[in-house]
């Protein structure tokens, strides 16, 4: 089925209102007809061949899906068609924050588009892309203080926020799954490996670049190691040091506000979990360099990272995303590739064990959406409005989508310096 009619309207959502000093510009739709245009022609052929139902309040229905896939409702046609003619990266997750469109299975309808990122736009036009896109601003290089500036924007939004959707480890990235694990015993059998990789263990001395909310660092010190935990997020150190006090470690931690990159001393090991996705890759080399530098003849390092294909990484480099914009400024997702070149051309290590759980985060991020809708009233209370929270929505089934649809991967790293 490509296209067809019901006789039933799409359901409509009232417009979210955005408040203009919250979401300068998101309000209005841009205005330009001949884009909006060359947009909704791009974005019928798209969806002809994609499992999905797209729906139009005039009755008419595109896509391949049958009457039980997923089904995307076009409430305001015009809007969205000015928008993803305005910039689709950014126009089609800006579309759903204003309700010109929505879904009842957003992952569902996601991971179709997911499965097709790559091939979306017609090849004769992939040629003109770098003409069109945006490219990621010059204020949001991750210099020093371009990366606390970067994280600040997501990490600082509120330790309530975070603690209403987290489960109780606090930990704010993939699971780890194993038969009949909840999520909790499932982020612990995950920093269980990653400390694995690294070889931590009683009177260890480690390095961790990324704190989170610090249960990486309590793991380590209940096996005995003595702990280096750098973070520069201001909320996060505030709360990481409390929940290491209460499980009585603060004598086996100490988390300090710095940069990896004014990091000193030598380790036993070193540890990161799926923090190099914020790092750029102009500054990959230093990461990498620092890692080998910290490390003592003999060291470890454990690594947990997003990745995506090599080519894929290297296509979108530049690319301004909504992600970008909305979540994660600053950003990029390695490939494999990039950080087995990086790690060799920067350190002395040798990879000496990896593994891919990709569908393991697709879950983990489920169970988050799911906590964050049954949660939304008491989140909406630490001062969060409508906007934000179909933002989040959208952030949270977008990145399952992505997993999902294998688009996205994740993988744990353990390398080795053979001294």
């Amino acid at each position: 089925m490509s296209t067809s009619r019901v006789d039933r309207p799409a359901e409509a959502i009232p417009r979210p209102e955005p408040d203009e000093s919250r979401w300068p510009g998101l309000a209005t739709p841009p205005h330009s007809p001949v884009r909006a245009r060359a947009a909704e022609a791009l974005f019928r052929r798209a969806v002809k061949s994609l499992d999905v139902r797209v729906t139009f309040p005039d009755g008419t229905v595109l896509g391949a899906g049958g009457p039980d896939a997923p089904e995307m409702r076009i409430n305001r046609p015009s809007a969205f068609f000015h928008r993803l003619g305005a910039d689709a990266k950014i126009g089609f997750g800006e579309a759903y924050l204003v309700g010109d469109w929505t879904a009842d299975d957003l992952p569902g309808v996601l991971t179709p588009f997911a499965e097709r990122l790559a091939t979306i736009v017609p090849a004769f036009l992939q040629r003109f892309r770098r003409l069109a896109e945006r490219v990621q601003p010059a204020s949001e290089e991750n210099t020093v203080d371009g990366a606390r500036s970067n994280i600040h924007r997501h990490y600082d939004l509120s330790n309530d926020l975070f603690s209403a959707f987290l489960d109780e480890s606090m930990m704010y990235s993939s699971a780890l799954f194993g038969p009949g694990d909840t999520l909790t015993q499932a982020q612990h059998r995950k920093l269980d490996s990653v400390l694995d990789y690294a070889g931590v263990r009683e009177g260890s001395e480690v390095l961790e670049i990324g704190t989170g909310w610090g249960e990486l660092s309590i793991r380590a010190a209940q096996r005995g190691a003595r702990v280096t935990s750098l973070t520069i997020s201001q909320e996060q150190k505030v709360l990481a040091d409390a929940r290491i006090a209460e499980a009585g470690l603060s004598d086996l931690v100490d988390v300090r506000l710095c940069d990896y990159r004014e990091a000193t001393g030598e380790y036993d090991s070193v540890v990161s979990v799926e923090m190099i996705e914020a790092v750029g890759a102009s500054y990959w080399p230093a990461f990498f360099a620092t890692i080998g530098g910290r490390l003592r003849p003999g060291g470890r390092f454990g690594l947990q990272a997003i990745t995506m294909d090599h080519e894929r990484m290297v296509a979108t480099a530049r690319s301004y995303t909504w992600i970008h914009k909305y979540i994660f400024p600053g950003g990029i997702i390695p490939s494999v590739r990039a950080i087995e070149e990086g790690m060799r051309d920067n350190t002395r290590l040798k990879l000496a064990g990896m593994r891919e759980f990709g569908q393991d985060y697709a879950r983990t991020l489920k169970l988050w959406r799911e906590r964050f809708q049954q949660r939304w009233e008491d989140i909406r209370g630490f001062g969060f409005d409508e906007v934000f929270g179909r933002m989040w929505e959208f952030y949270l089934a977008y990145s399952e989508a992505g997993f999902r649809s294998g688009y996205l991967k994740v993988h744990q790293f353990g390398f080795a310096d053979p001294r």
